[in-house]
């Protein structure tokens, strides 16, 4: 492979491990184009949306887009609400409100969306796959409904007018199930400008789809999906676009947030993302759809420091409940027989239980619900382990939750108080059917051993050909035998939480640093080191540093 097509065997390696072998493949990994992109009238049920759409524009009808109130749900709605505003329908955009009308197309945001918006179609965005009850009265009330969505569907689905969901194409078909719910919008778009023009519409000719990458970049990353596929197509134009964006919502965003020039998916991931969802994770995201819609710097600058504030909120209410939780459990956690953890508290705050769950995932390693709220109703949110199905085991628990939605790894479920201990029980029952004890050990995936002199900035520029990484494409990691220290490790950090070291083998000496190490034991002797290889551009002068993972007494 590596001779084929002339790329270092390092490069190859890590290629064959992300299970790219087939010489087109490798060709389209290492170089993504928007030509790549299929068709998007090949999504189930693409061509039905687009006829209705094009029949409301004909006929002068509102279309309103209903979004939900997390990254994927703006950016999509940002994305529609600009395409079909500038291409000639009348559109407006309703955001459910996250503690008075809960997640989805509820029927409580459907009757407050028409009582705002009244209009004879609603175009579902990042929800409405298992709104069958919402979907039937708004039938009932005479408006018809489109489903954009790549959650899993309810059986039996909804009776939308066209619900285009990738969950519903059949297993020899093409595969769009990877794209989240911005990369479905930007599908539509696409297949909204090709039946345009086929038709003469004006405007379609002339209408860019590219400058709209910035968008699908943003909502992609932050929801975490498979960066392969179309999504990795998308995002690394996207973040290109990003880098440069003269949108001023995200010019302003990236203000606040310090981004650096060129971003990539961990600034997107951690510094953006973040404070886009503040709004929506504490009160209604209609703010982040505004800043993303604005038109002129005046206008985004206090949007996006308000965004800001509400993210440093967000993060004091996350750290305690986190706190909270991680103590409760560590009190009582038996490894032996705790397979899911659920935790729920009243008056925990719902806009912040994803977070905490992460948080506790990451301590535990284990599937984590946590649930908050108040009154009969309590919601919460799920998040899981490689092997473990989420959407899958809350269809098992269908009897303990008033709703339920997401998918693998990632879910939402709304139940009564009286139910929790009741759902904690059916969750392990579940999981200890499907997960054996190893699954529920991290594993620490290496894409080959080196040695430190083959680690040089031309190597790290070449390997940069397999960014961005994420989901489904994670980060590059190696390891190295028979290392010592070169200097005395220093503690670094407010509470010397992190540490930096000198590493060698007798010839070379790299610096490595290692956060959040805390208290584990740092490496002495003669050990073996695993490692993810980075830049460090300081005062001018660039070197390969290497960011520590772990570490174990040497082997020959």
């Amino acid at each position: 492979m590596a001779k084929a097509h002339r790329i270092g065997p390092l490069l190859a390696q890590c290629l064959l491990n992300r299970g790219i072998s087939e010489a087109e493949d490798v060709e389209k990994f290492l170089a993504p184009r928007l030509k790549h992109l299929a068709d998007p009238f090949l999504l189930p049920n693409m061509g039905v949306a687009v006829d209705r759409l094009l029949a409301a524009r004909a006929a002068e009808q509102t279309v309103v887009v209903f979004g939900d109130y997390d990254v994927d749900g703006v950016t999509s709605t940002a994305l529609l609400v600009e395409v079909l505003r500038t291409l000639g329908w009348t559109v407006e955009a309703y955001l459910p409100h996250r503690m008075d009308e809960g997640y989805g197309l509820t029927r409580e945001g459907a009757e407050n969306c028409l009582a705002k918006y009244p209009a004879q179609l609603l175009l579902a965005v990042d929800c409405g796959s298992t709104a069958v009850e919402t979907i039937a009265w708004l039938r009932s009330c005479a408006v018809e409904v489109i489903v954009l969505d790549h959650h899993q569907v309810s059986s039996p689905a909804p009776a939308a007018v066209a619900l285009v969901n990738p969950q519903l194409a059949r297993e020899d078909e093409i595969s769009f199930r990877d794209l989240c719910s911005v990369g479905l919008a930007f599908k539509l778009a696409h297949a909204l400008l090709k039946r345009g023009r086929e038709q003469g519409l004006p405007g379609m000719v002339e209408f860019d789809l590219r400058p709209l990458l910035d968008l699908v970049a943003l909502g992609t990353i932050a929801d975490v999906v498979s960066l392969t596929g179309e999504n990795r197509i998308l995002v690394t134009t996207g973040l290109e676009r990003l880098s440069t964006t003269t949108r001023p919502g995200l010019v302003a965003l990236k203000e606040v947030a310090q981004s650096p020039a060129t971003l990539n998916t961990m600034d997107v991931g951690y510094q953006l993302a973040p404070r886009l969802n503040a709004s929506g994770r504490l009160e209604n995201a209609l703010e982040s759809l505004q800043l993303v819609l604005a038109r002129t710097a005046a206008e985004a600058g206090p949007l996006a420091r308000n965004l800001d504030y509400h993210n440093q909120e967000r993060q004091k209410i996350e750290r305690g409940i986190t706190a909270t939780v991680i103590g409760a459990v560590r009190a009582r956690f038996n490894p032996q027989t705790d397979y899911v953890i659920v935790e729920g508290q009243l008056l925990w705050h719902i806009g912040v239980v994803g977070i905490v769950a992460s948080r506790v995932l990451q301590q535990f390693y284990r599937p984590t619900f946590i649930l908050g709220g108040e009154g009969d109703n309590w919601r919460g949110s799920g998040r899981s382990i490689a092997g473990f199905d989420l959407a899958a085991a809350l269809c098992e628990c269908d009897d303990l939750l008033v709703r339920h939605g997401g998918h693998a790894m990632a879910a939402g479920v709304t139940i009564r108080p009286q139910n929790l201990d009741a759902f904690r029980l059916r969750l392990n029952e579940i999981a200890r059917r499907a997960l054996k004890p190893d699954d529920l050990r991290p594993l620490l995936r290496l894409d080959a051993e080196v040695s430190l002199r083959d680690l040089s900035l031309d190597l790290l520029a070449e390997l940069d050909r397999i960014r961005p990484t994420g989901q489904g494409n994670p980060p590059l990691q190696f390891w190295t035998r028979q290392l010592a220290n070169g200097r005395p490790v220093q503690r670094m950090g407010a509470e010397k939480q992190h540490a930096k070291l000198w590493v060698t083998d007798g010839r070379l000496t790299f610096e490595a640093v290692w956060w959040g190490v805390g208290d584990q034991t740092m490496p002495e002797g003669k050990f073996d080191l695993a490692f993810a290889p980075q830049i460090n551009d300081f005062g001018g002068r660039r070197s390969v540093q290497l960011k520590v993972l772990d570490w174990r007494p040497a082997t020959q």
